[in-house]
C-alpha cells in the first residue's frame, strides 16, 4: 500500500492508495511540533477505526512546510519501514520538468497538481487551486509546469479583513443571496465571494490572452465546489488532484528506478 501525504500551509491529508484506487482519506491540522509517535498513533487509530489493515509500504510527501518534512520522513521510516519520495527533492523526479526561470524553486504543491491535471485532461490548461493561497498553475501541451500566479487565499483575505478593521467580524465563506447586502456580515461575504469570482475571471482572462490559445480550467481545493456556484469558468471540479498527482509521481519514479 502506497501512503500519499500532501502537507499544506493549513491542512495535511493523509491517503492509503491500494493500486486502484484510494481506499481511504484522512485530514488533520497542520503542525510543524507533531512528531513521528504522535502522527502514528493518530493514523493508526483511524486505520484500526476503518478496518484499513493492509500494510503501508511505500510512501510520498508533498509539502509546503518544510519544518513538517523531518517528522514525516521519521514517521515513514520508523513505522512502515520505508523511505518516502519527496516531491521537489533531487531524487523524486517528474514526467516533464517545469520550465521556469533559473533558480526558481516550484512549490510541491503546485508541481503535483500539474502532473495530476496533465494525465486526466492533457496539456494547455490553468489549475486554479482555492488553498491558503489562491493558486493559477499553467499547464504546457507536453505538461510541463510553465508559470503561474499566487494571489491571496480567501481565508487568509477575511482574516486580514478582521484584523486591520476591529468593528469587523469573523465571517464564513458563503454565496449570498443577493450581491448587494443589507447587513455588515452580507456586504463582507458578497465582496469575499464575488470578489474572487471577479479575481479568478480576471486572471484567467489574461493568462488565456497572453497564452493566445484555448485552455481548459481546472478548479481544485476546499472552496473550489463553492466558487464553481457563481461561474461557468471552470470546465472541470477535481476534489482529489493532489493526491493522484502524488500516486502519478511515486510510479513514475518507481518506472523509471
Amino acid at each position: 500500500m502506497l501512503l500519499a501525504i500532501d502537507c499544506g500551509n493549513t491542512n495535511t491529508v493523509f491517503s492509503i492508495w491500494s493500486g486502484d484506487r484510494f481506499i481511504a482519506t484522512w485530514r488533520i491540522a497542520t503542525d510543524h511540533k507533531r512528531t513521528a509517535d504522535e502522527y502514528f498513533v493518530w493514523l493508526s487509530s483511524l486505520m484500526l477505526m476503518t478496518r484499513t489493515e493492509a500494510p503501508i509500504t511505500e510512501a510520498i510527501i508533498s509539502s509546503t512546510v518544510p519544518r513538517v518534512v523531518f517528522n514525516l520522513r521519521v514517521l515513514c521510516g520508523r513505522y512502515y519501514d520505508c523511505r518516502p519520495l519527496v516531491v521537489g527533492k533531487p531524487e523524486c523526479r517528474l514526467p516533464v520538468a517545469p520550465r521556469v526561470d533559473q533558480g526558481t524553486t516550484v512549490g510541491p504543491d503546485r508541481l503535483v497538481n500539474t502532473v495530476g491535471a496533465h494525465a486526466r485532461h492533457g496539456g494547455d490548461l490553468i489549475v486554479v487551486d482555492f488553498g491558503t493561497a489562491t493558486t493559477f498553475d499553467v499547464v504546457d501541451s507536453d505538461g510541463a509546469y510553465v508559470g503561474g500566479v499566487i494571489a491571496p487565499g480567501v481565508n487568509l483575505s477575511l482574516e486580514a479583513l478582521h484584523m486591520a478593521a476591529a468593528a469587523l467580524p469573523h465571517i464564513d465563506v458563503a454565496r449570498p443571496a443577493t450581491v448587494i447586502g443589507t447587513n455588515t456580515v452580507a456586504c463582507m461575504q458578497s465582496g469575499v465571494y464575488w470578489g474572487y469570482i471577479g479575481l479568478v475571471g480576471g486572471v484567467v482572462r489574461e493568462i488565456i490572452r497572453e497564452r493566445d490559445r484555448p485552455m481548459k480550467v481546472i478548479a481544485t481545493g476546499g472552496l473550489a465546489s463553492l466558487f464553481a456556484q457563481g461561474t461557468e469558468l471552470f470546465h472541470v471540479i477535481e476534489d482529489d488532484l493532489t493526491m493522484r498527482g502524488l500516486v502519478l509521481i511515486h510510479d513514475f519514479n518507481k518506472e523509471t528506478a
